[in-house]
Order: C-alpha cells, then sequence, then structure tokens
C-alpha cells in the first residue's frame, strides 16, 4: 500500500504533466500563463448588442466587490493620546503596604500569604513522608482510611494515636512543622 507522501507526489506531478499538455494544445508557453486569473471582457461571451453589455457589467461582480470591507479610523490617535492610555494609573505596578518578614525564616512575606522559602522546606518534608509512607504501603493505591500521625525523634504515642497509622521519622521535630 502507497503512503500518503508517495501518493500527494504522484497525483502532483501527474496535474503538472496533464497542465503542460493543455498549454501545449493552446499554443502558450509556460512562462506567459496568467499568475492570477480575473473574470474580464476577453475571457467571457461578446454580447452582440449595447442593452446586453450594459445589464453583463451590472450583473458580474467587480473585482472591489469581493474584498471584504473593514471599518477604519477616521482620525489618527496622536501620540500624547497614545502614551495617556499605555500609562494609565490602573495599568502601573501598585505599591503593596502589607508586607512583612516571616517570624519563621526572616524572609519578606505578605501578611496573609504563607512564606515561599518556608513552603518549599514544608514541600520537602512531606516528600519524605510520603515517600516513607510509599514504602512502608507498597503503594500509594495500597494505604488505609485511617489519619496518619507522623511521630519524629524522642516523641511516643499516646491513647489517642492507637488506631491511626504512624510514620517514624528518625530527626528532631522542625520547628515549623507543628504537632
Amino acid at each position: 500500500m502507497m503512503n500518503i507522501a508517495a501518493l500527494v507526489h504522484s497525483l502532483r506531478s501527474s496535474l503538472l504533466h496533464i497542465e503542460s499538455r493543455l498549454l501545449q494544445v493552446v499554443q502558450l508557453d509556460r512562462q506567459l500563463a496568467p499568475a492570477l486569473a480575473l473574470n474580464g471582457p476577453s475571457l467571457l461571451p461578446q454580447p452582440d448588442r449595447e442593452e446586453d453589455l450594459e445589464k453583463s457589467q451590472e450583473q458580474t461582480p467587480g473585482l472591489l466587490d469581493s474584498i471584504l470591507w473593514m471599518a477604519a479610523p477616521k482620525k489618527r490617535r496622536t501620540i500624547e493620546i497614545n502614551r495617556t492610555r499605555r500609562r494609565a494609573e490602573e495599568k502601573l505596578l501598585k505599591v503593596k503596604t502589607n508586607i512583612e518578614p516571616c517570624p519563621e525564616c526572616g524572609h519578606m512575606k505578605q501578611k496573609h500569604i504563607m512564606c515561599g522559602f518556608c513552603y518549599a522546606k514544608v514541600c520537602r518534608e512531606t516528600t519524605l513522608i510520603r515517600q516513607q509512607i510509599n514504602a512502608m504501603e507498597g503503594s500509594p493505591l495500597r494505604a488505609p482510611s485511617v489519619e496518619t500521625v507522623v511521630l519524629y525523634e524522642g516523641e511516643t504515642p499516646n491513647q489517642q494515636d492507637k488506631d491511626k497509622r504512624i510514620v517514624e521519622r528518625a530527626r528532631k521535630r522542625p520547628a515549623w512543622f507543628s504537632y
């Protein structure tokens, strides 16, 4: 079976061959062939009378009739108006007044948003905990539907943690990872 590229190539070559044969029949050289075909009076059958000529000119669409006309401004905008629009007050950067240092690490952060540096530390720690859980359970799909308690070095499970899944970490509990 022929692939698509070979099929397209064979169709193209056969169409070019047919085109060259037609040009030979009409006695036109390949260089003189029109690059753009338009409806013109020389290509259409000529009417016998002047009335038929006027009717045919009214009926055949002209070159400008087929163009889609777009809306255009009546006057050019001045440089001052363009710059005023581009530098509008609402497009300028706003000065933030709700920035304070993080109480844990000291990096600057917004008041109602968690510090990005501390968030990255929490993400790293939770990734390590998830990897440990994955190693304990075999896969994340076989995880039990009970609550998980993370115990760090020097911590012991209390009475409330009896029916929960316990993950023990061999390091000191971080200050930002509260119990």
